[in-house]
């Protein structure tokens, strides 16, 4: 008898460590397995981080600040929202970066793109939020200005605005630039006719002193009350047409010799800065932690909207392909699977993937603009007009589902647009006010801006073409040769005429830097 209670004990004992076993497994499998990666949704922005998440929320409050302040500073409504979120990724390490973009040069902290498929910008964590206030800025300008700023005000804007200090109950607005100030000191100045020139020319001597000198010219026009109303001046000559270097003479009644030297006498004096004693109130923040599949996943689905070179396309569906493996039946995995799959690997195999993400979540808009891409391909390489009107067809129903689930969307218009190109009548003008909707969402996409003044010079309204295409060719970071062409067709003007309207330039830089008296340009 005590042998057997003595095993009965035992079995009892065996019997509750299994049930124990058990229910932490089941518990296990039941709750959802987390990856090291935070969402923070904020009523401007949408930050993903692999961080700490207070130092998440206090980024975005910064992000929230900085844009409340750019709004104030350039007479927009304070408490207005831009019509998208914008996506920023903040990453540990250069290997983040490198997740993204491979090819990344090897000084770059952070960046930010423009695609058709996503804008948004990534960055080192807790290293380079001045990198992400100079990005910010140029998607601020781009969204609320759509005007031909010359390219030297579009970077000097941004590095002005970079170095904002927000405090709990101030704001420090134009504080120094240690590195541009080094460069200023220590190498040859690009001449302020070639600085000053509506177009950056690739051809300029001193190339690298450019964005100290558009920081140095901002900071002593936008430093000084009087000498703001000069930069209005000079900003709305050179818009409505005026030759940017004689425009800044007119305004500041110096030559570009004077204005050199006059720059050079402000830069080793005290270099004045803002203190706005005020505090913007602090929005709320909603923080997630994504799924498990983001710490394989996240960064390598924005590769597949940046574009990857062709020789690496078959690696890197592969790569997409074990990473989803390892995560079946997660809707990033589902996406990321299709994505790689329509553009990187096997086309047909997208269907799947895609269509089961679907099932699961029937407005998932990416989904549907992947199926949507798949069918017009597949459209353009049938065999028969009854198969390519079928699949069109298709597309056009997978696009009303995208549009019906979010008709804010500039990818889904982008691609309504293309899909009536060459249609029936087309471009009419119900396509032209889907391209405008789409710029509207995204002006900081050159695709919008092209495709909207393409239609545009169709329906001879060269003026408002022009306006679009003049900061696609006046940026200094990705002057489009595209853009230059068709804005030379939508001012009447040759090659050989904007040629030599550059030669032109570069001749007057050269006696520009005669008469100041430094020494001659080393070259690029």
């Amino acid at each position: 008898m005590r042998h057997f209670n003595h095993l009965l004990q035992r079995l009892r004992k065996i019997v509750a460590v299994a049930l124990l076993s058990a229910t932490t497994a089941a518990l296990a499998g039941i709750a959802p397995a987390h990856a090291d990666w935070l969402k923070a949704e904020s009523e401007r922005f949408i930050v993903y981080s692999d961080g700490n998440e207070g130092k998440l929320r206090e980024f975005v409050q910064e992000l929230e600040g900085f844009d409340r302040l750019l709004r104030l500073r350039m007479g927009l409504t304070v408490e207005e929202a831009p019509p998208r979120k914008l996506p920023i990724y903040l990453v540990g390490s250069r290997r983040g970066l490198l997740q993204v973009s491979p090819d990344l040069a090897e000084n770059i902290a952070g960046f930010y793109m423009a695609t058709d498929e996503d804008i948004f910008g990534i960055a080192l964590r807790d290293q380079t939020v001045n990198t992400l206030k100079h990005e910010y800025a140029h998607h601020f300008m781009m969204q609320n200005f759509a005007y031909p700023y010359p390219g030297w005000f579009v970077e000097g804007f941004a590095e002005y605005y970079a170095t904002v200090e927000i405090e709990k109950s101030r704001i420090l607005v134009g504080k120094y630039n240690q590195n541009r100030a080094y460069w200023l000191q220590a190498a040859s100045w690009m001449p302020m006719t070639e600085l000053l020139s509506k177009r950056p020319l690739q051809t300029a001597r001193n190339r690298d002193s450019y964005y100290p000198l558009a920081w140095l010219l901002t900071h002593w026009f936008v430093g000084d009350p009087d000498r703001q109303k000069l930069l209005s001046a000079y900003l709305r000559d050179v818009g409505e047409g005026g030759d940017p270097v004689e425009a800044m003479q007119r305004a500041t009644g110096l030559s570009p010799t004077e204005l050199s030297r006059t720059l050079r006498r402000y830069m080793r004096g005290p270099m004045p800065y803002q203190i706005m004693t005020l505090s913007f109130p602090q929005p709320p923040v909603t923080v997630t932690r994504l799924p498990r599949s983001a710490n394989d996943l996240l960064l390598l689905n924005q590769r597949l909207k940046v574009g990857v070179p062709d020789d690496r396309r078959p690696a890197t569906a592969e790569e997409v392909r074990r990473a989803a493996a390892r995560h079946p039946d997660d809707p990033l995995a589902l996406l990321a699977l299709g994505h790689a799959e329509l553009h990187f690997g096997d086309a047909a195999a997208a269907e799947a993937p895609l269509q089961r993400l679907l099932a699961m979540e029937p407005d998932h808009v990416e989904a549907l603009q992947y199926l949507v891409r798949a069918r017009m391909e597949a459209a353009r390489d049938a065999e028969s007009p009854e198969e390519a009107e079928r699949l069109e067809n298709e597309a056009r129903a997978l696009l009303h589902r995208a549009y019906r689930a979010d008709d804010a969307n500039y990818a889904t218009l982008l691609l309504i647009a293309e899909n009536r190109a060459g249609g029936a009548g087309s471009p009419n003008d119900n396509d032209v006010t889907v391209l405008e909707q789409a710029f509207t969402l995204a002006p900081q996409l050159g695709s919008a801006r092209i495709n909207l003044a393409q239609v545009l010079m169709f329906k001879d309204r060269n003026a408002e073409a022009i306006a679009l295409l003049e900061p696609l060719v006046n940026d200094p970071h990705r002057p489009s040769s595209g853009a230059r062409e068709m804005l030379l067709r939508a001012k009447g003007m040759s090659e050989a005429e904007a040629d030599a309207e550059e030669a032109e330039i570069l001749r007057q830089g050269e006696a520009e830097d005669e008469a100041d008296g430094e020494e001659p340009p080393t070259g690029n």
